[in-house]
């Protein structure tokens, strides 16, 4: 058993690393940007259709910003290049959700919020007039 502590505790480096503070931040990013995978990978099989959810977004636009501040402070050009601009369809993509959930038409009759441009509610069939839109 000597080896699995010698392995992660190699010369008092947790996992043969030299960690700081700078290292936490370049490591939280990358878990953060990798965690995606995983949000929209679950929201697919969960809905059996390819889905990219709000939070695959939120973690993009965090994890690369975490990446990008961890390869200035590291002066790494490659990695600057890489994640200087991510952050923009990221936020752009953040903003089309946010105005689509607004549009939303809600039913008058059953309440349900309905996808823009519905003529009927899904839910209960009532019509639906696009002049009763949230402002």
């Amino acid at each position: 058993m000597e080896w699995l502590t010698d392995l992660i505790w190699h010369h008092g480096k947790f996992l043969g690393i030299e960690w700081s503070v700078w290292k936490v931040v370049g490591w939280t990013g990358n878990a953060v940007f990798f965690s995606r995978f995983f949000v929209q990978w679950y929201a697919t099989e969960k809905l059996k259709r390819v889905v990219v959810p709000t939070a695959f977004w939120w973690l993009s636009l965090t994890g690369s910003l975490l990446l990008l501040i961890y390869s200035f402070r590291q002066r790494d050009s490659v990695f600057i290049f890489a994640y200087l601009f991510t952050w923009i369809p990221y936020i752009r993509n953040l903003v089309i959700h946010h105005r689509h959930a607004q549009a939303h038409l809600e039913c008058p009759h059953c309440a349900i919020r309905c996808p823009p441009h519905s003529n009927y509610c899904f839910s209960c069939g009532s019509p639906i007039s696009p002049d009763k839109a949230p402002a």
